[in-house]
Order: C-alpha cells, then sequence, then structure tokens
C-alpha cells in the first residue's frame, strides 16, 4: 500500500462526516433512525498545502496522479495517530509565487 509523502497540509483543513442512517417514519408520528452498514462513517477531509516549494508540490501531484483517483494510499489525518486509506478524487494547483505552489484536495476514506 503506498504511504501518503511526509509532507503536512496547512493549518484550516476541514473533516466532514455523513453517517448512513436510515429514517422510518410511522403513521402515529412515531420516528425512528436506524444506523446501517458496516463502515458506515467514513470521513471526507478537504486538505491544503501552501507554499510549498515546486519539488514538493511536483511529488504530490506525481503520487496523486500515479493513484488516478481510484487506488488507495495509507495516510495520516491531523490529530490522529494512525494511518487510514484514502482516494483522492480531485485536486488542483496554484502556483501563486515564482516557485512556490498551492494544492488543495479532497481525501475520502476508504475500506478496502
Amino acid at each position: 500500500m503506498p504511504t501518503f509523502p511526509s509532507i503536512s497540509p496547512g493549518y484550516g483543513v476541514q473533516k466532514s462526516s455523513s453517517p448512513k442512517v436510515r429514517r422510518v417514519q410511522y403513521g402515529d408520528g412515531y420516528t425512528s433512525f436506524l444506523k446501517y452498514g458496516l463502515n458506515q462513517d467514513l470521513k471526507t477531509w478537504n486538505v491544503r498545502f501552501n507554499n510549498l516549494s515546486e519539488t514538493d508540490s511536483d511529488t504530490l501531484e506525481t503520487f496523486l496522479e500515479a493513484r488516478g483517483g481510484a487506488e488507495s494510499f495509507d495516510w495520516t489525518p491531523p490529530g490522529e495517530s494512525a494511518a487510514k486509506k484514502f482516494i483522492c478524487p480531485s485536486w488542483n494547483k496554484q502556483i501563486p509565487y515564482l516557485n512556490r505552489a498551492t494544492i488543495s484536495a479532497i481525501f475520502e476514506e476508504v475500506v478496502d
């Protein structure tokens, strides 16, 4: 399993959760909510790697392009101690200054 390069994202990362829940509404007004699925609350991270050198930005971009948005990789989210599996379906690169770049990406947790 490939491991994401050891380049940390900048501050302001965003973690999203969308638990899988089924809602059952009964005729008397009673509502029941049921969690379903084995991995019912996988996370999505919006990350941003700010002010990277061209070398680091090329390393990240090459790594993401090699996975093609479909192959998973190990990545340890900020504030967590264990690596998890993610895919990166989309990313973009900005070049605000000469020899500096910013990469924004979406990492979606997966279970193989």
